[in-house]
């Protein structure tokens, strides 16, 4: 790689790397930055803990076969045009990506119910559902390709030293095979459990919401409509987020993606329970707005936290996407907050290069807090104010929040300002 000095990842005895920008993330932040910043003319390295990720042209094989991620995200357009941009959508579509065209939420203690329909707004879809795997993929592909980025994959970064008087590489790196780095700048994109916010000094407010996610694929006896339907529970949100196979007419789309939120205690019973009890379980708490539960594939559970770092930048390091917040998945807005925050830093330190600024100065990297700081803060009240909304049983809140959400449907202006906000338009 022009301009790096350094062995490639699979040698067993390494020089120094000098850099100008390390990211340390695989996932699809980390790798959305990396394909941002590719733009530029700086030296990258991206440090991927995991495995170098399949081409999505093996996803392509599976594409006829409901061999689905139980992990998927809800893209608005925003997001999809950021993926456009970055040349990523285009295989993403090609391989398969469900658009939804209506969105039907309901409260499941009383009568209050509210219905979305892109067709409201003159639009085609209100976003689309993307496993988690393919994007990753599909961005994968593009880094891959890039000349001034070097992908150093099945590593971590073991340790962290940030020395604020260094003028030209203030951030030092020792990777789990050895290998070590310097850099002008590091941006930590490596998960809710960031290892860099935790070596480099963090405060960071979190919440155990008390709940645990579970997340499977699910095949109903109806067909989905290509519409995501939640229901709200004191015990936690149950959303069907609609799949789809290539090929197949509207009529035979039956497969969803489920993400049920309940009280921790309640989520492991649900867990424990065979194939036959989960379907007749989850029917039920779904009201069987799609019939029978015909299939269920293997089930995952993880803790729900809340997390925000007081500062999302220190001198020579920046935190984005889970590492710096996280929020509850009942509206499916982690990624799309962590492709926000990509966009505005990669805008940020261009426009730092283009002034001759320190881009890894905290002066310069102040100016991405200042503008994702806010917007993440007023989802995660949002996000916060309806789990606190629908998690309670009192009589007179049960009330109002039906007769809120009925009012709110009978409303077209503010049903369609609220469709737009939901898209990022």
């Amino acid at each position: 790689m022009p301009g790096l000095r350094g062995r490639n990842s699979m040698s067993t005895t390494y020089s120094n790397i000098q850099t100008d920008i390390v990211i340390a993330g695989g996932g699809p932040v980390g790798l959305a930055m990396a394909c941002s910043l590719s733009k530029t003319n700086l030296r990258i390295v991206l440090v991927d803990a995991g495995q170098e990720s399949e081409p999505v042209d093996h996803w392509q094989l599976l594409a006829d076969k409901a061999d689905f991620d139980p992990r998927v995200s809800a893209l608005t357009e925003t997001s999809r045009n950021f993926l456009s941009s970055l040349n990523a959508w285009p295989s993403i579509l090609a391989t398969r990506a469900c658009p939804y065209q209506d969105m039907s939420v309901w409260d499941g203690e009383g009568t209050g119910s509210i219905h979305f329909s892109a067709a409201d707004i003159h639009e085609d879809c209100l976003g689309h559902i993307v496993e988690n795997r393919l994007i990753t993929a599909a961005l994968f592909n593009q880094a891959k390709g890039q000349v001034n980025l070097e992908i150093l994959s099945g590593q971590r970064v073991d340790q962290l030293v940030v020395d604020d008087k260094s003028d030209q590489f203030p951030v030092a790196l020792t990777l789990s095979s050895g290998q070590q780095l310097q850099a002008r700048l590091l941006i930590g994109a490596d998960g809710a459990r960031s290892f860099v916010r935790e070596q480099a000094g963090y405060t960071l407010k979190q919440w155990d919401y008390g709940h645990k996610a579970i997340v499977t694929t699910v095949k109903t006896e109806m067909p989905h409509t290509f519409t995501c339907w939640q229901r709200f529970i004191h015990t936690g949100p149950l959303a069907f987020l609609p799949l789809q196979l290539p090929g197949l007419p509207r009529s035979a789309q039956q497969y969803s993606s489920i993400v049920w939120s309940c009280e921790s205690d309640r989520a492991d019973e649900i867990l424990a329970l065979d194939d036959e009890a989960f379907r007749q379980v989850l029917g039920e708490a779904f009201e069987h707005r799609l019939g029978a539960i015909l299939e269920a594939d293997q089930r995952f559970g993880f803790p729900l936290w809340q997390r925000h770092v007081t500062e999302y930048v220190h001198e020579g390091v920046a935190l984005v996407g889970d590492a710096a917040h996280t929020i509850h998945p009942l509206a499916g807005q982690g990624v799309n907050l962590g492709f926000a925050d990509v966009q505005v830093l990669a805008e940020v330190i261009s426009r730092a290069i283009d002034r001759g600024e320190d881009y890894g100065s905290h002066q310069v990297l102040s100016r991405f807090q200042r503008q994702r700081k806010g917007p993440n803060l007023a989802m995660m009240a949002a996000m916060e104010g309806f789990k606190r909304l629908f998690g309670g049983d009192d009589l007179m809140v049960t009330w109002l929040r039906n007769v809120g959400l009925n009012l709110t449907d009978q409303v077209p202006m503010v049903k369609q300002q609220l469709m737009r906000q939901a898209m990022g338009l």
